[in-house]
């Protein structure tokens, strides 16, 4: 069982495209403990795709405007949120312009 969440609005344009590169992604990289959500809305239209990562107590991010170009910033935050006991990100300058979504 995946004890972290990452979700991801489908509904809006490059949503369906963009998960499944996040999926090959998780797989490509082996960051265990993470299941991929679709869902059909999470109300960022204004940056879409939007993706949130979540886990019980723990804080959750929500990042807007995400595309390809981000995946590799994404897996790097899959490991540091993985590895934070409450999810804080203390430095989050690897992660690039994702930081600012």
């Amino acid at each position: 069982m995946s004890r972290h969440s990452l979700i991801l609005c489908t509904s809006c344009a490059g949503g369906a495209a963009l998960a499944g590169q996040v999926a090959r992604m998780l797989g490509a990289e082996a960051i265990a403990g993470f299941a991929l959500h679709r869902t059909d809305c999470m109300n960022g239209c204004a940056r879409a795709p939007t993706l949130a990562f979540r886990a019980p107590v723990k804080v959750a991010y929500l990042f807007g405007g995400v595309s390809a170009a981000h995946l590799p910033a994404l897996a790097a935050f899959a490991r540091l949120y993985a590895a934070a006991a409450d999810g804080v990100i203390a430095d989050a300058r690897p992660l690039g312009d994702l930081r600012l979504r």
